[in-house]
């Protein structure tokens, strides 16, 4: 074990802060082996540490002061051989439970009410405390909307040790070193606070499961007699305008403490990772009794066997997987490519639409099932595709009157589903009888409604998609709730922000002036959101868990939702958005993160050959990529579940991968 972990805890603030502002309590569990752990409360006094000598280990408490900031310091040392855990509390005194809302970046927004309650959220419990590698930066907050004041606890150390542990619930003793920490919230007494502890705790619940809420766990690491562990945290503290203006703030805090470097990841060119990411189309190609594309949803990563499952839009984005695949295959003169996706696009065009004219999102003759029930995303992004498909024949001198029309049918359609608020239904059936009317997802419908404004010159496109944004200001910007995009999760989750951010980029595209100002800053505002879901640090893993040993860093991953804690690579043109509001708004920072992102996600977990990752087949980038304990079905933290859509993560990467696509329509 090292003799030296360090851990910081420091106070940043534009006032002076004592440590009388923010009372710490603590308490040590001292573990032994086959028993109960013993808890003993300590406290302070004139800032110095109160310990009874029978405790086995010496503790101690510094408190300094650097450039504004209070830094405290607290070293443990081992009297003897012992397990132990050790947990504090920061008292928020002056913040009323009631009006603070809290912040675990990646996991916790305001109180999580929009998470059903087999997932953490504060119906469930008011006090939570979370593994570190749960969240995308090792990070809790409050914040008091009755007065305005933000608080950021903040690990400042380099977490790079985790254990492997025996079990995932009680009294846990860590096969070896760790310096892997937790942080949290909660209420006593009517107030707010936050808290710490090392190595890792979580509680009420763990989390390691999709709607799955387990038994607590404390986990204990030994202390050798002599060894010393020394812990830090920063605690910054500032005034904030509203909830989203203090998520600004910390995702900046976030950014400025840990620093994240590029991956280095310049073995590949661009095209040559668009060469390996097209294996993925010439072996997934396949039918069903009246469709073809491409099989990327519901696939063993052990050997991605081709299965008759079709999803127009989101996870399989078949239809824009056809569309990259013409236009490479154009650009590599690769008749085989250009073949298949003529073929796609006209099994679509004769079989590929219902009755009432909306696409067939999902056929699924693996399974013998077809969708009935249809989704504002999943038909907004076969939309997408089509339009992107139909400008780019056009400017090659293929015209497709018949793809026209069906798309005029669909935008009638859309028309008519959407609400007086500008809204969208989230869910609907081919009668458009609304099966569920939450508007958490209305902005994926705003990237097509504006390229058909282009693409046909008809403005009551245009029109439709100003609704949308008004409302998305009116409930989902304005009051900082971002939620129910992900289609198998109804909760807070980063796509809702992300497609925020989205909308309002390719509104801005199409507007002058003060419109196109507004949709800017509207934008800005979202994007923080979003990319706080975005890791900003590499969580450590074991020996003998796979991604750790392949070397995979994490910083530039986002997680996914409250619902679903692993991490992917959704970011299809976020980061040219980033890139292009770090233009507009003079912030750095999104363009330098844009760059992590990129760096990260471009060829870390390629399959090629000599480095599969884990993986069946070259090309088929992976996904639920399990960084923390916590699994989609199968094996945990450092390995994938054993199915995975590829489908969408190569379109996802290919659009990272294309720079300009967007700009250069709307030209």
């Amino acid at each position: 074990m090292k003799n030296y972990i360090s851990i910081c805890i420091g106070i940043l603030t534009s006032f002076s802060l004592s440590a009388q502002d923010y009372p710490i309590s603590y308490v040590l569990s001292v573990k032994t082996p086959g028993n109960p752990a013993s808890q003993h409360t300590l406290t302070t006094r004139e800032g110095k540490m109160v310990t009874d000598p029978a405790i086995p280990v010496q503790i101690s408490q510094e408190l300094s002061i650097d450039d504004n900031d209070q830094v405290l310091r607290i070293t443990i040392e081992a009297r003897e051989d012992t397990y132990i855990n050790l947990s504090g509390a920061l008292s928020l005194d002056q913040q009323e439970y009631r009006s603070t809302q809290f912040y675990l970046p990646g996991f916790w927004y305001r109180k999580n009410m929009r998470s059903p309650d087999k997932a953490p959220n504060a119906r469930v419990s008011k006090s939570w405390i979370v593994r570190e590698d749960r969240l995308s930066t090792p990070m809790a907050g409050a914040y008091d909307e009755a007065t305005g004041k933000g608080i950021n606890l903040i690990r400042l150390d380099n977490v790079d040790q985790v254990a492997l542990a025996p079990l995932n619930q009680g009294e846990v003793i860590l096969s070896g070193p760790t310096n892997l920490g937790a942080v949290g919230f909660g209420e006593q007494n009517g107030k707010a606070f936050l808290s710490f502890a090392i190595p890792y705790k979580e509680a009420p619940h763990s989390y390691y499961r999709k709607l799955t809420l387990g038994e607590p766990v404390t986990s204990f690491v030994l202390i050798r007699s002599g060894e010393r562990l020394t812990v830090e945290y920063l605690i910054r503290s500032f005034e904030a305008s509203d909830y989203s203006d203090f998520v600004a703030r910390s995702w900046t805090t976030s950014y400025d403490t840990k620093k994240p470097e590029p991956v280095r990841s310049d073995k590949f060119t661009d095209q040559e990772i668009k060469s390996v990411l097209a294996r993925f189309w010439k072996q997934s190609f396949t039918s069903t009794r009246d469709l073809k594309g491409y099989s990327g949803v519901h696939l063993q990563t052990a050997d991605c066997e081709v299965i008759p499952l079709l999803e127009v839009g989101f996870v399989g984005r078949v239809l824009l997987n056809a569309f990259n695949s013409l236009e490479f295959g154009h650009e590599q003169n690769d008749q085989e490519l250009i073949r298949m996706s003529h073929q796609i696009w006209d099994s679509y065009l004769a079989n590929g639409f219902t009755k009432g004219g909306l696409f067939r999102e999902v056929v699924d003759e693996h399974h013998g099932r077809e969708a009935h029930i249809f989704s504002i995303r999943r038909q907004s992004e076969g939309l997408y595709a089509t339009l992107f498909y139909l400008a780019y024949e056009k400017a090659a001198g293929r015209l497709h009157p018949e793809w026209e029309a069906r798309v005029k049918v669909m935008l009638s359609l859309f028309s008519k589903l959407q609400k007086e608020d500008g809204s969208f239904p989230r869910k609907f059936d081919d009668n458009q009888n609304v099966k569920d009317a939450s508007g958490g997802s209305s902005s994926c419908a705003v990237p097509p409604l504006v390229m058909a404004y282009r693409y046909f010159g008809d403005k009551s496109y245009l029109e439709m998609a100003r609704k949308v944004a008004a409302y998305q200001e009116a409930e989902l910007i304005s009051k900082a709730d971002y939620f129910s995009s992900t289609l198998d999760a109804n909760c807070e989750d980063k796509e809702a922000s992300l497609y925020v951010a989205t909308s309002l980029y390719y509104l801005a595209q199409v507007s002058k002036g003060k419109e196109r100002a507004h949709y800017i800053q509207q934008a800005k505002k979202a994007s923080y959101f979003a990319l706080s879901w975005y890791y900003t640090w590499d969580v450590p893993f074991a020996p003998g868990q796979m991604l750790g040993d392949l070397g995979m860093k994490s910083r530039g991953w986002g997680n996914v939702s409250v619902e679903n804690n692993h991490i992917d690579v959704y970011i299809f043109e976020f980061d040219e958005i980033l890139d292009w509001l770090a233009s507009e708004t003079s912030e750095p920072r999104f363009k330098d993160f844009a760059h992590v992102i990129r760096s990260s996600m471009r060829s870390q977990l390629l399959p090629y050959e000599g480095h599969m990752v884990g993986i069946g087949k070259v090309g088929y980038y992976p996904e639920v990529v399990q960084h923390t304990q916590w699994d989609y079905g199968k094996f945990g933290k450092g390995f994938y579940n054993d199915l995975f859509a590829p489908g969408w993560t190569v379109a996802s990467l290919w659009e990272l991968l294309t720079i300009g696509r967007t700009e250069a329509y709307f030209k």
